[in-house]
């Protein structure tokens, strides 16, 4: 089970789907990362993607979209550093929204993520939450 989304749409293949449902239950095209592309990849070190504003963001969700670099750098046997850059932002009220909206975003996707690593999969009845004194840096 992902602990990003509770449903994922994904292909390792250059240009390939890399779509991320967060409701299911919303109508088509308001689930979540409906009709994002995979960018590029390293087996192990990097993964980028396109990434799209949340449904009640819709002059920033129509696009263009911004784009998702994750990087992984091994410190140990046991231990690996996750480095999360979103770029490709524009101007505007809108977007510092979706901008300010992802700084807690992605601090709720770094947490699931260390969570699903040292405690197990993700119930997405019952979500881990970030306990509210704890960020992640954000380049």
């Amino acid at each position: 089970m992902p602990f990003f989304a509770p449903k994922a749409n994904i292909s390792l293949v250059i240009g390939g789907p890399y779509e991320l449902l967060f409701d299911l239950d919303a109508p088509e095209g308001s689930r979540g990362g409906e009709g994002l592309k995979l960018l590029s990849f390293l087996p192990m070190e990097m993964l980028s993607f396109e990434w799209n504003a949340p449904p009640q963001y819709p002059n920033v969700r129509k696009g263009p979209h911004t784009w998702v670099v994750v990087q992984l750098h091994p410190l140990d046997q046991n231990k690996v550093r996750v480095r999360l850059t979103h770029a490709g932002w524009k101007e505007g009220e809108e977007w510092d929204r979706v901008f300010q909206y992802f700084k807690r975003a992605w601090d709720i996707v770094l947490s699931r993520l260390e969570y699903r690593f040292s405690k197990g999969p993700i119930d997405w009845n019952n979500p881990y939450r970030l306990p509210q004194n704890v960020t992640y840096e954000v380049p």
